[in-house]
């Protein structure tokens, strides 16, 4: 499907929104998985996200109309939860014009907004729109730059960038890092990774989250090469020796799981 001029950020490629969610925000939230994503992360959980298009069958053009309406329905669950909605990806900031539609929509509706981003994006393009959140996750996957390009295709600069930026503007941010024994869950790089948001944010938060394989379905479905069946799960006395560490860094650790 092409989006015509005059359609421009009315549609937008998503795979199906995901209702009564309590690990993206605050409450209970509906959380729009925006299709498109300019890393390919060796682990990543949603690969159907990779492009833009429905050809997969597991991602499909939705209107704006069409979302409103789904939210309206749970606005209850909102209501007493204290939750919203949470832009998840992919990458949602690819498809900007349908983002900015959407949380412009909602911000005026009064809904409560947060972003899940991996922070790869022009910030002086998005910026109006991460001020409407009420809370923005970004992920550092690894502060090591070659180590970081090896293991998503793209180098940490723009990245450590727009977090800089975004603790510049006084954002609310919580840096979240996807912890995976043979990648990044050494004590060196979350070491460093606190460092960072300790000096460049001004209420510094993170949080750990354990490697998972809940996606492993999607690359059979898909065909595609699964390659992170070297990665581990970290286990559970290592993540509260790395959370401790953050701690010792000054920085707050978070959880939303």
């Amino acid at each position: 499907m092409i989006v015509s001029d005059e359609k421009r950020g009315q549609i937008g490629y998503m795979m199906q929104p995901q209702n009564y969610s309590v690990n993206d925000g605050e409450g209970i939230r509906t959380v729009l998985f925006l299709a498109g994503c300019p890393l390919r992360c060796k682990w990543c959980a949603n690969p159907e996200s990779f492009t833009v298009s429905d050809k997969n069958h597991l991602v499909r053009a939705y209107s704006v109309e069409e979302v409103l309406k789904n939210i309206d329905k749970q606005k209850i669950f909102y209501r007493f939860s204290g939750g919203g909605i949470t832009f998840s990806g992919g990458e949602p900031t690819l498809q900007l014009d349908f983002l900015d539609t959407l949380s412009e929509k909602l911000y005026d509706d009064g809904y409560d907004l947060a972003m899940e981003t991996c922070g790869y994006f022009d910030y002086d393009r998005v910026k109006h729109v991460l001020r409407r959140m009420g809370l923005i996750f970004v992920d550092i996957k690894l502060m090591d730059g070659e180590n970081h390009l090896t293991y998503t295709g793209k180098s940490n600069l723009i990245i450590h960038e727009n977090i800089r930026k975004m603790g510049e503007d006084l954002l609310p941010v919580v840096v979240r890092i996807p912890v995976i024994e043979g990648v990044n869950a050494t004590e060196e790089n979350i070491r460093e990774t606190a460092k960072f948001v300790k000096r460049h944010l001004k209420s510094p938060k993170m949080e750990l989250l354990p490697y998972h394989t809940l996606g492993d379905y999607k690359y059979d479905k898909l065909e595609l090469e699964k390659t992170y069946l070297s990665y581990e799960r970290p286990s559970d006395a290592k993540m509260d020796r790395l959370r401790n560490i953050v701690t010792e860094e000054g920085v707050q650790v978070v959880s939303y799981l």
